[in-house]
């Protein structure tokens, strides 16, 4: 987290704190060579713009989703290392995309829908696929190795 990466300009984070920001996602976010690092705000953008995919339908397959949620995956690794009071004036914003995520999944059977990793044991309410992917009434090509049959609150469109 850069200076300019602040949440709001009313609030402007100690040299001390930009540090520990840094420190806790380079210990958290491994970027390759000639790879762009992440700061937490884009780690929260990138969050937010899956959910805003997945709330308009996900049109990917599951592995892609597990893929997709490594966004979420930094933010739950990096949270607990972040300075008190950066996560308290950040925790609203990460709430309202947990809930906006939840809204527009569905739990998986048998899995609780809190603790660690919850976000990885739901499933899009609403899947976006080519017409000749769906090839009977249950998971469309893709979502076939669901160990579960398809949710009623799950649909599925073209």
């Amino acid at each position: 987290m850069d200076p300019a990466d602040s949440h709001t300009d009313e609030t402007v984070l100690s040299a001390e704190e930009y540090d520990a920001v840094r420190a806790a996602l380079a210990g958290v976010t491994r970027t390759g060579a000639g790879a762009q690092a992440h700061s937490l705000n884009s780690l929260l953008a990138q969050w937010s713009a899956l959910v805003d995919e997945v709330e308009e339908g996900y049109s990917w397959c599951a592995p892609e989703l597990s893929n997709d949620l490594k966004c979420r995956n930094a933010l739950a690794g990096v949270w607990p290392l972040l300075p008190s009071r950066v996560r308290a004036l950040r925790q609203p914003e990460l709430d309202g995309i947990d809930v906006r995520y939840r809204r527009a999944t569905t739990p998986w059977p048998d899995h609780p829908e809190e603790g660690a990793r919850w976000w990885t044991w739901r499933v899009p309410r609403r899947l976006e696929i080519e017409a000749p992917e769906q090839r009977d009434p249950g998971w469309p090509l893709g979502w076939e190795t669901m160990p579960f049959p398809r949710p009623a609150s799950v649909e599925v469109v073209t």
